[in-house]
């Protein structure tokens, strides 16, 4: 089986219920000399945000730990049963 990132299991998930591909944005805070990176992501009108602050050259992982976050209340919210999927049961979002 090919590795998977959490962007693509989440691009994934996103394809199975039907709602719009995620959408990323690296975000940066200026701390001292130095700035610190992270990413949000939002899917079905929600943003998530990542857990943890990078250094510049690691901006893949804020987008991986966002995916991480995102995919994780996607199946909480959605459920197991395709009839609690967001694509055919709106009620409560």
């Amino acid at each position: 089986m090919a590795y998977q990132t959490w962007q693509d299991k989440l691009e994934g998930a996103c394809r199975e219920f039907n709602i719009a591909v995620p959408v990323f944005q690296i975000v940066s805070d200026r701390r001292g000399g130095r700035t610190a990176w992270s990413s949000t992501v939002t899917i079905y009108g929600t943003t998530h945000s990542a857990r943890f602050w990078y250094d510049g050259k690691n901006l893949n992982n804020a987008r991986e730990d966002a995916a991480e976050v995102a995919l994780g209340w996607l199946s909480t919210t959605a459920g197991s049963s395709p009839a609690s999927s967001p694509a055919t049961s709106r009620s409560g979002w």
